[in-house]
């Protein structure tokens, strides 16, 4: 119970910097739990852990949302108030990733190697070699998009079924583009080692941040669209169980819910954009 008192949901959107700081300390207390208890059985358990801690947490946010949604009339009104539960996931994710990056960089390599083996694998079967272009390639955007638009069905339906339960997809992805932003330090801190050593930690901080902009730039607007899918699954779930859907509400959280899938949709096709034509040009 004490994660669940450290943040209440009224401050967590009146705050996003403290769900950052949250993000940053949940994944840490994950990694040590199962570097000491678990050692051998990592990737998982530290995803559970995290997700575990969070859920309480999330799904008084989203039901938080729900309520608002019954006593707000305008549709524009309900978006705007709704983006503050999105900022509040957005630095909660920002947090994860950055934590997950951290570790994964500091760690010993074995250690590293091992607590993230599952996530390691992950980038080494999705990895593709795509290039900044210069022309629209609707063809590749369309594939990344429609890729990834399954993981916007899952963040629903996860949410819709288990209330709180994309937290486990969102914690997921953190955990993965945090591998790869640690893997893409780690290769490009060997080069520097080898050709200047390390007389100046500038080439660790300048290594860190091209690596944390190369996948936050596509990465932070699709995991956003996440979260807009698992809010508006999460306030559906929330509605049928509180039997709001059959009285005089039923139509105005079903278009509240309907206008935050497309949303997410939206935000997902601008970051495949971002993921075709700016992230490969950095670093």
């Amino acid at each position: 119970m004490v994660f669940e008192a450290l943040l209440d949901p009224l401050k967590a959107e009146r705050n996003p910097l403290d769900s950052f700081l949250i993000g940053l300390l949940y994944p840490s207390i994950a990694i040590l739990l199962t570097l000491w208890i678990f050692n051998g059985q990592g990737s998982l358990i530290m995803i559970t852990i995290v997700v575990l801690a969070s859920m309480i947490l999330m799904y008084n946010v989203i039901r938080l949302e729900e309520q608002k949604d019954k006593d707000m009339a305008k549709e524009s009104t309900m978006l705007k108030e709704h983006s503050k539960a999105v900022s509040f996931f957005s630095f909660l994710f920002l947090g994860f990733l950055v934590s997950f990056a951290l570790w994964f960089t500091l760690l010993p390599y074995e250690s590293s190697q091992e607590l993230f083996s599952l996530q390691i694998e992950t980038i080494k079967s999705i990895n593709s070699p795509i290039t900044g272009k210069f022309f629209l390639d609707y063809g590749e955007i369309n594939s990344i998009f429609y890729s990834n638009m399954g993981v916007v069905l899952f963040s629903v339906l996860f949410s819709f079924f288990f209330g709180a339960g994309a937290i486990f997809i969102l914690t997921w992805n953190a955990s993965v583009i945090g591998a790869a932003i640690g893997v893409f330090i780690r290769n490009n801190l060997g080069v520097y080692a080898s050709k200047f050593g390390f007389e100046s930690i500038s080439n660790y901080m300048q290594t860190f941040s091209i690596g944390l902009l190369k996948y936050a730039i596509h990465g932070i607007p699709e995991v956003v669209s996440y979260f807009v899918a698992s809010l508006a699954g999460g306030i559906l779930s929330i509605a049928i169980i509180k039997h709001d859907l059959v009285d005089k509400n039923f139509r105005k959280i079903l278009l509240d819910t309907l206008s935050l899938f497309l949303l997410s949709l939206v935000i997902l096709y601008l970051s495949a954009i971002l993921e075709v034509y700016i992230s490969p040009t950095i670093g």
